[in-house]
């Protein structure tokens, strides 16, 4: 891809004509040093994301690069790659590095699930490769929702059949190494078959059923940077239960589910601000029991069950955009059928579907690609078949 560079050297000698004290002296020789690199620029190389870059050193110092995910070019300086925005009044800002990212570029992860575990399974995105059992969770439970921050993994919520008991625990476990899970908070009151959504800074849990509420709608939101309990921050536009998750960079998303009946319904609701969902599209199907995976630009809703369609269990891959309210499309197929999944992840460049039921119980890992609309491939197992997760997680 080429840039602009006329263009972007008009930008940088604006920004240093117009500089004043209140620059600074850095941000002064940082502009002039661009300009510097900038002239001796001819091509920009895209790759898929800021996760594909290769190290900034002193080897490629000034080189610029466009990650396509991003929507961003990027140049190489001080052994970082370094934000260049050229706006229409032709000024120019730099910053450190990509804003947060849901989607990981490392491993996914699938915890608890029917029958009632407490495992914590790992598989890479790397590879199409088995999982491997990394840890357990603070107990067994089933129906619990995942979430992710930059350093850990979160599971809220559950149930365990057992003990008869409806969970309100945020267990966290570390990204960095394989270990067990610890009690790091309370959401506001006991649920499972939630859905979960995750900021750059905070964790979501919405909807799902409680002991003596089998459909509720309240949104839960807990903290990333701290141990502490979640708060009850907004409303759903309808109470449901079993409905998928998706994370936006901005928004949070919960999609279908069991109102009853089951629901079309696709909701978002702001990060930025404490507030209600909105309901902003609707699913091509009515489903409950669903997978939500999210790339930087849409949210997909996979799989699905709807007792008064036939057949009543989907293999369908459903795709809505991000930067607009609008309906899902169908966008491709399953490798099976199946609903009540044991975990649902989201790389950088792919969406996957673990477990969930067939209506036998499966331990199939599914990927389909974010950069085309297509069909999912079978990649790998789970160290044992299980469903009734919700979201899994992702580093």
């Amino acid at each position: 891809m080429s840039i602009n560079i006329t263009k972007l050297i008009n930008a940088i000698n604006v920004k240093v004509a117009n500089a004043d004290s209140s620059d600074g002296l850095v941000n002064l020789v940082r502009a002039q040093e661009l300009g510097r690199m900038a002239n001796d620029a001819r091509d920009v190389q895209t790759l898929p994301s800021y996760n594909d870059f290769y190290t900034a050193d002193s080897t490629n110092e000034g080189e610029i690069l466009y990650a396509a995910s991003e929507k961003e070019y990027y140049v190489s300086i001080w052994d970082k790659w370094m934000i260049l925005t050229d706006s229409a009044t032709g000024t120019l800002s730099q910053s450190s590095g990509p804003s947060y990212s849901f989607q990981g570029s490392t491993s996914g992860y699938t915890s608890g699930g029917i029958p009632t575990f407490n495992i914590i399974d790992k598989f890479p995105f790397a590879s199409n490769a088995n999982a491997t059992d990394v840890g357990d969770l603070t107990t067994a439970k089933n129906g619990t929702t995942g979430q992710s921050s930059a350093d850990n993994g979160y599971t809220s919520g559950g149930y365990d059949p057992g003990a008869a008991a409806v969970h309100n625990v945020i267990d966290n476990f570390p990204f960095a190494s394989d270990g067990n899970a610890s009690d790091v908070g309370d959401l506001t009151s006991g649920r499972y078959n939630a859905a979960g959504q995750s900021s750059s800074s905070s964790g979501y849990t919405s909807g799902g059923s409680a002991a003596t509420t089998p459909f509720m709608n309240i949104v839960d939101k807990f903290p990333f940077a701290s141990n502490a309990n979640a708060t009850d921050v907004g409303d759903l536009s309808v109470a449901r239960q079993k409905a998928a998750g998706q994370s936006s960079a901005d928004n949070g998303y919960t999609s279908g589910g069991n109102a009853p009946p089951i629901s079309n319904v696709i909701d978002k609701f702001p990060f930025s601000s404490d507030a209600n969902a909105t309901d902003v599209g609707d699913l091509t199907v009515a489903q409950s029991d669903v997978n939500g995976q999210s790339s930087t630009v849409s949210g997909y809703t996979s799989g699905g069950s709807n007792p008064g369609l036939s057949p009543f269990i989907a293999n369908v891959i459903d795709k809505f955009p991000f930067a607009s309210d609008a309906n899902a499309t169908d966008v491709g197929d399953l490798s099976v059928a199946r609903y009540a999944p044991a975990g649902s992840q989201s790389s950088t460049v792919s969406g996957y579907t673990s477990g969930g039921r067939e209506p036998a119980t499966s331990n199939v890992i599914d990927k389909f690609p974010f950069s085309s609309d297509a069909n999912a491939t079978d990649v790998g197992d789970l160290t044992v078949a299980r469903h009734t997760s919700g979201e899994g997680q992702q580093v």
